[in-house]
């Protein structure tokens, strides 16, 4: 009986050490993705009234969290039974990260109306603003689960030969990793202006030194934010260049004399141009239809 029990208890070590083993394999390989989706998240949870900005970013996290109890069963079932689907999921979710980040870069150009709308939106009735917030957040929360997918199938494909178990652990402590350790940092970033102020009121008129970091601080915010935006907006093309790189060979054949970064960049880049170009046209298409009709 006591020998049962030990031989079950060992058997339970070794699951542990395996998993523990593979969870720093997985963590490592899918460290670029986790990087990009840091941006990323970071891009999207910033633009709040300062107020709304912790419960919007909780809004996000619940949101992503909810995208990775959704997304895992998926993963596992498809890994057994249908995996020739993953790679088409991926490309899908690649083309809308290309196209948004794209689509970030044709508004930063050709800026039309956007500045009228920063002025105006501080005046908007509250319930106007919570509407704009829910976008905001829903968008987010679309793009955090497209970054999922990504994230999981990684995950998934270092430890696709093992056993059924160490599958389940390892790519749900990194997905649980993606989650808290993503938005754990994202929330940092966004309240550092409050810790600003916090040392600035610490330090009154007797601790010069600290009111000098705490004015820093309130200072680097908003270009640490700028600076998120602009990185989040070349890592949703990076992410969506390195799904094409990654399965379409004629893609990787073509640019693999080049340096990963600039040839998933460059990918990125061009099915991002080419997916607003027929968005561009589509509306145009059918946007005076809709307005005759109305």
């Amino acid at each position: 009986m006591a020998t049962g029990f030990f031989a079950v208890f060992d058997d339970i070590a070794s699951l542990l050490d395996d998993a523990a083993a593979m969870t720093k394999i997985a963590t490592k390989k899918t460290a670029g993705v986790l990087g990009d989706d840091l941006a990323v998240n970071a891009e999207k949870a910033s633009g709040f009234v300062a107020s709304r900005e912790i419960p919007v970013l909780w809004a996000i996290a619940k949101g992503s969290f909810l995208n990775k109890l959704m997304i895992l069963p998926f993963a596992f079932l498809l890994s057994a039974f249908a995996p020739w689907i993953i790679v088409p999921i991926l490309i899908l979710g690649g083309i809308y990260l290309a196209f948004e980040g794209a689509e970030k870069i044709y508004e930063y150009l050709f800026p039309h109306g956007h500045k009228k709308k920063v002025e105006t939106i501080q005046n908007l009735p509250e319930e106007e603003l919570l509407e704009i917030e829910k976008k905001k957040v829903k968008s987010a929360i679309f793009t955090d689960f497209i970054l999922s997918i990504e994230i999981i199938v990684i995950a998934l494909g270092t430890v696709v030969e093992k056993s059924l178990a160490i599958q389940i652990v390892v790519v749900s402590i990194v997905a649980l990793i993606a989650t808290v350790g993503v938005y754990g940092i994202v929330a940092l970033i966004i309240r550092l202006d409050d810790v600003g102020f916090k040392l600035i009121e610490m330090a009154g008129d007797s601790r010069k030194l600290m009111s000098k970091a705490g004015g820093l601080l309130v200072q680097a915010l908003p270009l640490i934010i700028r600076a998120l935006t602009v990185i989040g907006t070349l890592a949703m093309l990076l992410v969506a260049g390195g799904i094409f790189m990654h399965n379409v060979h004629p893609i990787y054949d073509a640019l693999h004399f080049m340096p990963s970064v600039l040839g998933e960049l460059l990918t990125g880049g061009v099915v991002g141009a080419v997916a607003l170009i027929i968005e561009k046209s589509f509306m145009k298409i059918f946007r005076p239809h809709s307005v005759a009709h109305s």
